[in-house]
């Protein structure tokens, strides 16, 4: 195979052995961190869709690839644009974008936009089983891609298992993983059963495979470019086969120290000439925590002091941008031609410059307009309202600084790493007792320290407040408490905490509020939750509360962020809830399109659409009483 890709790197020999397997073989690719991964995927679905030999050639259609997260999505999307040449039209998906679209062909008698993340999977998997990729017209894929399949557990473990023993005569598969990075063994709570679940996917493939399975490795490291950088790559190997709690508490120890050299200490983040540094900061930075407690306490001191950045959500969150509300909005045809859709898109505000053309093409695709001039309007307000907008139409994050816990940064890297002092062993076990994981602390530990291309700095992590879970540990709300088990200080936001229902303002001026938020409301800004009274809203409920952006309402707090609030400060069964008048330090993570009834939205004066924007928050929202009395109820 010749290398005529110009701008782009040239293949090492390790990377060219994996992209020139032919189509039907199983290939199993161990990837070190910035190993060229990304790259190598590209280059492979490239081969894969042009071999010299027409018969041993795949169309993209035959080919399914699927990431874990919309940020690997959008990346190999755009590294397919960049240095691809004849892989154009594949198209990368997560795992809830694919089982989803499983479900409506396989079984489309149910709602599935109402059921959770892991249900769908589950009945994704059962649906494979049953043959649900080859109901009508459909054809299963030739080929299946999959990056960080060391992060395949449970439930999308056995979705995987599924699609490749129902077609494992029939399709081949690249996949890609590195157990060194597994670090998503905390979504199963129970320790022994989570132990099992790490590396059975490696087993399960040699064992499946036994005959024809191609192992390959890719060892060379392209991210890291300084020595500070490259400082914990060595224990990558060791991490990989790791045997038991004792050799993980050392290896920990070991990335630990060397963590914590002296000359990469930026002391605290609360240092002026540490904030400083980062206000004038040019490249990319990523500081990184090892819980969402410690990211929040961070992206509230960054805030504060004026630094610009974007805290990372969770990755199932995938809110919709808000120019698809407005898009529908400002027109009341069903069918929009592709000028008639940039003349649209250019008249609404947005916070980077879009590609139009990637945009047109996405949008089409998923909603699988007739014909190639024309998007189907309706498909698209569906694709909202069913959570199936595509990962690829999703808004870029651009910000250059990203505060984010370790989980969530994987896969990613950034010129500049800033890790917050991460806990001794003998901390871990005493905070954890027999629940400390330690060799997932220890993966977690190098893959916070192999992001970095430049520079690896630590730094002390500022206080933090006691956070506490009501109720059911796993699901229940987050809320800050104190030593007293009665104490409530404040609440933490979650993604559907103001209300999408009705379009906000729509006892005033919900046409006026749309424009507002438009026009004032941006990332990062100040909120507050306002009591409107002191009744309830319902049973179980605590009273209403609006939400407001400089004394202006822009929205209201859901229902369910009321009953939440209730299971709070219901205490006990004796105790008699106290509300607070606001809820204070909230910010605006982003403005993004909900749909609810038409009717709402046609009493609103929003059109009969049935779509709006609507503000959504986060932080660490602090209780305050406005009646000075400060003192909680004892």
């Amino acid at each position: 195979m010749t290398d005529v890709y110009l701008d782009s790197p040239p293949l090492t020999a390790e990377q060219r052995a994996v992209v020139e397997q032919p189509w039907d073989a199983r290939v199993l690719v161990t990837a070190g961190a910035g190993a060229g991964k990304t790259h190598t995927l590209v280059r492979r679905l490239d081969a894969l869709c042009g071999h010299d030999d027409p018969e041993e050639a795949l169309d993209a259609g035959d080919i399914l690839v699927l990431t874990f997260s919309r940020a690997a999505a959008r990346e190999l999307r755009e590294r397919i644009t960049r240095h691809g040449d004849r892989a154009r039209r594949v198209r990368a998906q997560t795992f809830d974008a694919w089982a989803y679209g499983v479900l409506l062909q396989g079984r489309p008698d149910r709602d599935w936009s109402t059921t959770s993340f892991d249900e769908r999977i589950r009945a994704a998997a059962e649906a494979v089983e049953e043959g649900a990729l080859e109901i009508g017209d459909s054809v299963p894929p030739s080929h299946v891609v999959i990056d960080e399949v060391q992060d395949l557990l449970g439930d999308r473990r056995e979705l995987v298992e599924a699609l490749l023993d129902r077609y494992q005569e029939s399709c081949g598969f690249t996949v890609v993983g590195d157990a060194a990075q597994s670090v998503y063994g905390f979504q199963i709570e129970d320790l022994a059963e989570r132990n099992e679940e790490t590396g059975r996917f490696f087993e399960w493939l040699r064992r499946s495979y036994s005959d024809d399975l191609v192992e390959l490795r890719l060892t060379e490291n392209f991210r890291a470019v300084t020595p500070e950088a490259q400082v914990a790559l060595s224990h990558g190997p060791r991490l990989q086969s790791m045997r038991d709690e004792n050799e993980a508490a050392a290896l920990y120890e070991e990335l630990r120290d060397l963590l914590l050299n002296p000359v990469n200490s930026l002391g605290e983040l609360t240092d002026e000439y540490t904030l400083q540094s980062l206000r004038d900061l040019d490249d990319t930075c990523a500081v990184l925590a090892r819980d969402n407690r410690q990211a929040l306490v961070v992206s509230r001191l960054f805030h504060e002091n004026g630094i610009e950045h974007r805290l990372r959500r969770p990755l199932e969150e995938r809110p919709v941008p808000y120019w698809v509300a407005e898009l529908l909005r400002r027109t009341e045809a069903t069918g929009l031609p592709e000028e008639r859709f940039r003349s649209l898109l250019e008249q609404i505000p947005l916070p980077h410059e879009p590609n139009m053309g990637a945009l047109w093409t996405a949008l089409r695709r998923a909603t699988r307009s007739p014909g190639r001039t024309v998007l189907d309007l309706d498909r698209l307000r569906r694709l909202v309202a069913d959570g199936r907008f595509p990962d690829d139409a999703a808004d870029p994050e651009t910000a250059r600084i990203v505060v984010s816990t370790v989980h969530r940064a994987k896969g990613l890297e950034f010129d500049r790493v800033i890790v917050l002092v991460p806990p001794t062993v003998a901390e871990l076990r005493k905070r954890y007792r027999t629940a400390a994981d330690l060799p997932a602390e220890a993966r977690a530990l190098y893959v916070a320290m192999t992001r970095a291309r430049q520079d690896l700095y630590h730094v002390e992590s500022p206080e933090l407040p006691l956070i506490k879970r009501t109720g059911n540990r796993k699901n229940g709300r987050r809320f800050v408490g104190g030593w007293r088990s009665y104490d409530r200080f404040g609440v933490v936001t979650e993604a559907a905490d103001v209300c999408r229902d009705r379009p906000p303002g729509s006892t005033t001026d919900a046409v006026e509020t749309q424009s507002y938020l438009l026009r004032e409301v941006k990332p990062g800004q100040e909120v507050l939750l306002r009591k409107r009274h002191d009744l309830p809203a319902g049973e179980a409920q605590s009273p209403p509360y609006a939400l407001l952006h400089r004394g202006r309402e822009i929205g209201e707090a859901s229902e369910r962020f009321r009953q939440e609030l209730f299971r709070v400060q219901k205490v006990s069964r004796t105790w008699e809830p106290w509300w607070p008048d606001e809820i204070q330090g909230l910010r605006i993570d982003t403005l993004e399109t909900v749909t609810g009834s038409v009717a709402a939205g046609a009493n609103a004066g929003l059109g009969d659409r049935g779509v709006w924007i609507v503000p959504r928050i986060t932080g660490i929202g602090m209780f305050r009483r406005t009646d000075n009395e400060e003192e909680q109820r004892a």
